[in-house]
C-alpha cells in the first residue's frame, strides 16, 4: 500500500482526472514522484468502477482502492446489505474479507466484526477504508482466514466465507473445486458457529451444493436486474427439518419469494385454457429457485405450457418478481412478415428459434414499451404475442 497516494495533490489529481483515458495516464510520465502512472491510472479505473456499486465508497474522500480485479469481484453495496440482514447474534468473522464490503455492512448490524485477508496488502487497504468511514468496531487480521479459526479457541455468532473457485477446475461448478474448500473444512466451521453463511457464484447447481453441504438451513438466491448475482447458502449445527429457499430480488423495490424444498415436488401445475389480459415473466431469481408450478398457485397465475415459464392472469399481481405486460393481440407468423417498420423487443420462451435469429428474420426494430414474445402454449402450440409492459424487473 502506497501511503503516497493519500497526499491532497494526488487525490485532486485523481478527482479531477476520473473522465480522462486510464490508458494514457498509464502510458505517460506520472507528475508525482512517489506515485507510478500505472498506481495513478488503477486509482481512476476501480474509483469509476464504483460509482453505482460502492457509492458509499465513491463519494467519500480518501478511499484507496486497491486493484481493479478486486473491485470488480467485491460484492456491491446492494447485495452486502442484504447479506448484512441475514446475519444473528453480535459477532462476525469474516474468513475471506477482501475489499470489505461485506465486513462493512455485517459490523452496521454487529457488535463486532473480525476481517480476515491473505494478501497482506488488501487487509491494509480495507482497514484504511474502514477508518475513513468511521466505522471502528472492525478487527483486521492480515492471514488465512480458514488457519486463524483452527488455532482459536473463539466462538462467532456468525461466520461468512466467500470460496473462490480455483482457476483449474473443470466447467462442472462444485464446492470441493474451490478455496477454501469450505466441504472439508465443515465440521471445523459448525465447531466455531452456530450460523454459517456461504456466499457462492450463481452458476452452482442447489441440487449440487445441499448433496455436498450439510446442515443448510436456507439458499437465498439473490438477483439484481434480472440478472443473479450470488447464491447464499445459510448453514446450522443441528440439521434442519426443511431446507428454506428464497428468491430475492434487488431492484428499486425488493421483492421475495420463498418456499421449503419439497413442495414444488407436490404443487399441482396449474395450464392455461387460454391467454387473459397479463403476462408474466418471473426474474431468474425466480427460476434460478425452481419454483415454477408454486409461482402460479402463490399468485393466482395459470402456465401457458409446462415448459414455458410464462404465465398469465385477468388481474395485476404488484409483488409478483418479475416483468408484467399487457397482451394486445396474438400475431400469426404470416402477419409479422408483412408488416413493413416492425418494432418491439424480443422475447423468445420455448419456441423454435432464438430471439437475436428473430430479429433478422422479420427486420425487427427496438422499442421501450413494445414486446414481441415468441412462445409456446399447451393450446394454441407456437404462437406470438404483441404486449407493452407495465411492470419492469
Amino acid at each position: 500500500m502506497n501511503d503516497h497516494i493519500l497526499d491532497s495533490e494526488v487525490q485532486q489529481y485523481i478527482n479531477h482526472h476520473l473522465n480522462d483515458d486510464v490508458h494514457k495516464i498509464a502510458m505517460a510520465k506520472s507528475p508525482f514522484p512517489e506515485v507510478s502512472s500505472k498506481e495513478l491510472a488503477n486509482q481512476i479505473a476501480a474509483k469509476n468502477k464504483s460509482v453505482k456499486k460502492l457509492p458509499t465508497w465513491y463519494h467519500q474522500e480518501r478511499i484507496y482502492y486497491p486493484l481493479l480485479l478486486s473491485i470488480e469481484q467485491c460484492s456491491s453495496e446492494s447485495t452486502a446489505a442484504y447479506k448484512a440482514s441475514l446475519v444473528q447474534g453480535e459477532t462476525l468473522i469474516d474468513l475471506t474479507g477482501g475489499f470489505g464490503v461485506d465486513s462493512l455492512y455485517f459490523s452496521k448490524r454487529l457488535k463486532s466484526v473480525t476481517h480476515c485477508e491473505l494478501n497482506e496488502e488488501l487487509s491494509a487497504i480495507a482497514a484504511h477504508n474502514a477508518t475513513a468511514l468511521n466505522q471502528d468496531n472492525i478487527q483486521f487480521l492480515a492471514g488465512d482466514g480458514m488457519a486463524y479459526l483452527e488455532d482459536t479457541k473463539t466462538q462467532f455468532d456468525n461466520i461468512y466465507i466467500d470460496p473462490a473457485r480455483r482457476s483449474q477446475a473443470g466447467k462442472v461448478f462444485m464446492l470441493k473445486d474451490c478455496t477454501p474448500d469450505v466441504v472439508t473444512h465443515l465440521d471445523l466451521l459448525l465447531s466455531h458457529s452456530n450460523r454459517i453463511i456461504i456466499k457462492t457464484a450463481p452458476l452452482l447447481d442447489i441440487s449440487a451444493g445441499l448433496k455436498e453441504l450439510k446442515n443448510v438451513a436456507e439458499v437465498h438466491v439473490v438477483s439484481v436486474r434480472n440478472e443473479c448475482k450470488e447464491l447464499l447458502w445459510i448453514l446450522q449445527k443441528t440439521a434442519p427439518e426443511q431446507v428454506k429457499i428464497v428468491s430475492t430480488t434487488l431492484n428499486e423495490q425488493q421483492k421475495s419469494f420463498s418456499f421449503f424444498k419439497g413442495e414444488e415436488d407436490t404443487a399441482a401445475e396449474i395450464t392455461a385454457v387460454e391467454l387473459q389480459q397479463y403476462l408474466y415473466e418471473p426474474d431468474t431469481a425466480l427460476l434460478k429457485g425452481g419454483a415454477f408450478n408454486l409461482i402460479a398457485s402463490r399468485y393466482g397465475l395459470q402456465k401457458l405450457h409446462s415448459q414455458t415459464q410464462l404465465y398469465t392472469s385477468d388481474h395485476i399481481v404488484p409483488e409478483f418478481p418479475g416483468r408484467r405486460f399487457r397482451i394486445n393481440r396474438l400475431l400469426p407468423a404470416t402477419e409479422l412478415k408483412k408488416e413493413k417498420d416492425l418494432r418491439g423487443n424480443v422475447i423468445a420462451r420455448n419456441y423454435q428459434d432464438k430471439a437475436e435469429n428473430l430479429v433478422k428474420k422479420y427486420k425487427i426494430k427496438p422499442d421501450n414499451h413494445r414486446f414481441l414474445i415468441f412462445t409456446q402454449s399447451k393450446k394454441e402450440g407456437y404462437l406470438i404475442i404483441d404486449a407493452t409492459i407495465e411492470q419492469h424487473y
